[in-house]
């Protein structure tokens, strides 16, 4: 017989409460009394709850978790949960608190995530209204990363209420762990040397000037004693010493415009003659021969354009217009009788413009041989002053050990102070040798020497984001582009951190680095992962044979998983205990060849 019809009561059609109906009942005895009674009670705290009933049934509630499982981007875990309640599930006048939740393995709640209010049609309040037909939510959260988040399980947990009572459902798994693979990234920055122009033949030059009185080609005495002349002397004996290969003495003579126009083209010739025989006389007393074959003449006759650029210049108070009238006249007489004519009215002309368009232009080119490695190395350490900021450049790429290839560096930067490369080239040293913040103060000596260079720019990028500051990195990286491909490779690798992984495998371009491939098994392109892995040196470490594990995984190649996972616990067995909370090899935590590799 039914409980109901025992003791003559009725359940509620609306609350399944318990009504007694009037009818007294005989109680047989005092046990069956008490029991009637216990029954009676039970009846009505767990009849009339349909709490109880939501609970019972809620693991059929198809809860959804995207994506599964969860995944680090950037420095944050996006999480997004939807849920699809059935028909009649819902009490109308139910509320609930829905919460996604991570767990540990101890049960230890480590993230809750957004709370969504859920509300049955007919109850108070604002929330999401599930109806007595069904009804779905979603929401979607973005919370920091944290390192517990890594092995976890993920739960929806669930408080409803009913009137005055509540009550905890059971919790609903949703997933597991998040995958971390972007962590991998290597802080492999690739700061730029300030290179060298240093070459084995070096030319040699020097310039200076003869300068004639009107209409002459006398090299006056006095202008031999003049200081260009005795720097040419100079530099004969410094050819001399150093063995320069005399290669040619270019004379250029002009004659002022203010003569007939042939008897200065006639006299810008001997003043080329003239000229030629006075160098050769600086040659002889150094005992050196010069002979004809380096002397080139090229003597121009009237130097207009030298008038017109002196008058320019000048602070003559009528320039433009003499310039004008000068200008109204293409005949070269004309023009020279006009000349005549404003000499003999302007003294200034007479005076200060003319006379230095009489000249004769020197020029001495020679080559100069390379100093031998060993001769660099020796001067480097014993009297760096007597090499230029080439040489020195060029002495430490004789040297493959960093702290000798650092000591010609800042050999450079002490005697060449105002060349950025000496001070750059002492910090890219620093950054191999990970002396990052000594790094940055010879980096900001060099943006000082040459400001905005973007070598500078670049390095200061790379030792800002070595020092944690990505957003500063950026702003360094975008002053240095174009200074070379290493610039986009570690914006790269901010890419990479940012969650940008097209970016970044664009930026990486054709550099077969660690970095490289893991921006393109992020990406999802697989198979050139593996070849920019097997083309980097990383193709034989332990971070290098993981990532094929986790390409394995991703694959579905258990093979190439346990062959790669193997060989990377070998070079490094600290990875055992990360294969085991790695969220890349959920799909595997089964399979009896991974769980014996692992020990689990």
């Amino acid at each position: 017989m039914h409980l109901y019809k025992l003791l003559n009561i009725a359940p509620c059609k609306t609350h399944r409460s318990v009504m007694i109906k009037r009818k007294p009942i005989k109680m047989r005895s005092t046990y069956s009394g008490i029991a009637i009674i216990g029954a009676l009670t039970l009846i009505a705290v767990t009849g009339c709850n349909p709490l109880n009933k939501m609970n019972k049934k809620h693991g059929i509630v198809k809860y959804t978790l995207d994506p599964n499982p969860l995944e680090l981007h950037g420095d944050s875990v996006a999480i997004s949960v939807s849920g699809r309640y059935p028909a009649k599930f819902f009490h109308k006048k139910a509320v609930a608190n829905v919460k996604p939740v991570m767990v540990d393995m101890n049960g230890n709640i480590v993230k809750e995530f957004e709370n969504i209010k859920l509300i049955g049609e007919a109850a108070e309040g604002e929330g999401t209204k599930i109806m007595k037909t069904g009804g779905s939510f979603s929401v979607s959260n973005k919370v920091p990363y944290e390192a517990a988040m890594e092995n976890v399980k993920l739960e929806v947990r669930v408080t409803a209420g009913f009137k005055t009572k509540t009550k905890e459902f059971d919790p609903v798994a949703l997933g597991n762990g998040t995958v971390t693979t972007p962590l991998w990234v290597q802080s492999d920055e690739m700061p730029i040397l300030g290179k060298d122009k240093f070459t084995k033949v070096s030319p040699r030059s020097i310039t200076a000037e003869l300068n004639y009185d009107i209409q002459s080609s006398y090299v006056k005495p006095a202008e031999l004693k003049q200081d260009d002349i005795k720097a040419v002397e100079a530099f004969i004996e410094k050819g001399i010493t150093y063995e320069y290969t005399w290669k040619s003495v270019e004379i250029t003579s002009y004659a002022s415009p203010d003569g007939e126009t042939a008897l200065n083209d006639n006299l810008a010739g001997d003043r080329a003659n003239t000229a030629s025989r006075a160098i050769t006389s600086l040659f002889s007393k150094k005992k050196v021969k010069a002979t004809d074959d380096w002397f080139k003449k090229s003597p121009k006759g009237e130097d207009w354009m030298g008038f017109k650029s002196k008058m320019e210049a000048s602070s003559i108070a009528d320039k433009d217009m003499i310039l004008r009238i000068l200008g109204m006249y293409s005949d070269d007489t004309k023009r020279e009788e006009e000349i005549k004519n404003l000499a003999a009215t302007y003294r200034v002309i007479a005076e200060e413009i003319l006379p230095p368009l009489r000249r004769s232009v020197i020029k001495i080119n020679a080559e100069e041989e390379a100093k031998t490695d060993d001769e660099l190395k020796q001067l480097v350490k014993e009297n760096p002053s007597e090499l230029t900021a080439e040489e020195i450049l060029y002495t430490a790429t004789l040297y493959n050990d960093l702290n000798e290839k650092l000591e010609v560096y800042k050999a450079c930067a002490q005697v060449h102070a105002d060349d950025w490369r000496g001070h750059n080239n002492v910090g890219y040293v620093l950054v191999l040798q990970n002396k990052v913040l000594e790094a940055k103060a010879h980096f900001e000596k060099a943006d000082k020497a040459s400001a905005g260079e973007k070598v500078a720019m670049n390095n200061m990028g790379a030792v800002t984001r070595l020092m944690g500051d990505r957003e500063g990195a950026a702003e360094y990286y975008e002053k240095a582009k174009g200074a070379g491909s290493e610039v986009n490779y570690n914006i790269g690798i901010l890419n990479i951190m940012d969650g940008n992984y097209e970016d970044a495998v664009s930026n990486m371009g054709s550099f077969n680095t660690f970095n490289s491939a893991l921006a393109k098994a992020l990406n999802g392109s697989t198979e050139d992962a593996i070849n920019t892995l097997e083309a980097s040196e990383a193709k034989a470490n332990a971070e290098g044979y993981y990532l094929k594990a986790i390409i394995g995984a991703r694959t579905s190649n258990e093979e190439m998983l346990l062959q790669n996972l193997k060989a990377a616990i070998e070079k490094d067995d600290t990875l055992k205990a990360k294969a085991k909370s790695d969220a890349e090899f959920l799909n595997y935590r089964e399979s009896q060849a991974f769980t014996t590799l692992l020990g689990m």
